[in-house]
């Protein structure tokens, strides 16, 4: 269901919903277009599906395209993800020539006439090149880039210098050895979607049980993609450290992005490794293709684990914080700038398995403590992490650059 920006009101109030029509208005018979490479999957696309109708509907035609890539295409762009993200990584002439040739194609039969661009991450990174520039150019990378494969990084570096702006999720994603302007502009969630929206307890017993989600014990969840660098197989061994001092359950929420190749694999080794808790009814895996049963299972768990090796923001954090759900995470990327440690959750490093299953065990253990960080984590994403604020960003920034 398309909302209008009015809905969102009773969450933001009438003062913020004013101020984006006095922002929209500057912008009236302006174009703008995102670019990126999946419509579905990932939080670029569930970002885009919220964001783009939202501007229309305020009055700022904004367009949205979705690059057609092949299957070698999207296993050279998660490498090339991966390297960014600071894995070890090799790739060919070959490769580079047939990632500049999808991104030729696909502006082949892509018109761009409009008065600003937004290439979203490094699938479409090259697409600027074919086209001459008339309007200002942004690159928004959602990716963690704290250490990227050195030689990656001076290739898609290359392509850089055409842009007139990038953003990040982090001040830690800052390069230095860009010589464009960067600014720091953090995700959001959509509060009314289906995924974020309040839930009766009726409504969320009716999809835990239709998921057949067993109610007995407290839950611990990790609701993510299928992704190494979410460290499933880590969780996996936290859990069972958890499992020693409570009885409780593992649930993995999971999904697979279309333009994720590894997420079959990665899934198929973790339920291995798993199947004999998964026999016993202990570790449950739920595809999480539903945005009401994602949202009844963020609301349902005692505790939400995001323990991520990499993380360009993760709103799967975002998600868990505004329906107050306790969150254990890594403290890496850009989780620390939506969790204040120990106040809206807590933060522990991704390599200490033992902070990780104690802090989990104490939660829930402690009905007052959960609680407390609950309503602390509601206000504190009601305040920075809400569409709304993402959309003002947007239309601050643009303006500033077509004026």
């Amino acid at each position: 269901m398309l909302r209008r920006i009015e809905d969102y009101i009773p969450v933001v109030g009438d003062n913020t919903i004013a101020e984006l029509y006095r922002k929209a208005k500057k912008l009236y018979s302006k174009h703008i277009i995102h670019i990126n490479s999946t419509f579905m999957g990932g939080g670029v696309a569930e970002i885009l599906s919220r964001l783009i109708p939202m501007m229309n509907d305020i009055g700022v035609d904004t367009g949205w395209r979705v690059l057609h890539g092949n299957t070698s295409f999207y296993e050279l762009t998660k490498k090339f993800h991966n390297g960014l993200q600071g894995a070890d990584i090799s790739f060919t002439e070959e490769e580079k020539k047939m990632y500049y040739d999808i991104n030729q194609e696909f502006a082949s039969y892509t018109h761009i006439n409009h008065d600003c661009v937004v290439v979203h991450d490094p699938q479409p990174l090259p697409f600027i090149h074919n086209f001459k520039k008339k309007q200002p150019w942004i690159w928004r990378c959602h990716i963690d880039l704290t250490n990227p494969n050195p030689k990656l990084w001076d290739y898609l570096k290359s392509f850089l210098p055409r842009y007139d702006l990038i953003i990040v999720s982090s001040k830690d994603y800052i390069k230095k050895d860009i010589p464009v302007e960067q600014r720091i502009i953090s995700p959001a969630i959509d509060p009314l979607s289906d995924k974020n929206k309040e839930l009766s307890e009726k409504e969320i017993a009716y999809y835990i049980e239709n998921a057949g989600i067993p109610t007995d014990k407290p839950i611990i969840t990790q609701v993510s993609r299928m992704d190494k660098w979410k460290d499933p197989e880590g969780v996996l061994e936290i859990y069972q450290r958890v499992k020693e001092k409570i009885d409780c359950r593992l649930l993995y929420c999971y999904n697979l992005a279309t333009d994720d190749p590894e997420g079959m694999d990665i899934y198929t080794r973790l339920y291995q490794k798993a199947k004999a808790l998964v026999e016993k009814n202990d570790v449950i895996f739920v595809i999480g293709n539903n945005e009401s049963l994602v949202n009844a299972i963020q609301r349902f768990s005692d505790v939400i684990i995001q323990k991520s090796i990499r993380e360009g923001f993760c709103l799967t954090v975002t998600e868990a914080l505004w329906k107050g759900t306790p969150v254990v995470a890594s403290k890496i990327g850009g989780i620390p700038v939506q969790i204040l440690d120990g106040k809206t959750g807590f933060l522990l490093d991704p390599h200490d398995f033992d902070s990780f299953a104690n802090k989990i065990i104490e939660l829930l253990k402690d009905k007052k403590l959960t609680d407390d960080i609950g309503k602390n984590a509601k206000e504190f994403i009601r305040k920075n992490f809400l569409i709304t604020r993402l959309m003002g960003n947007y239309l601050d920034l643009i303006y500033e650059l077509i004026q």
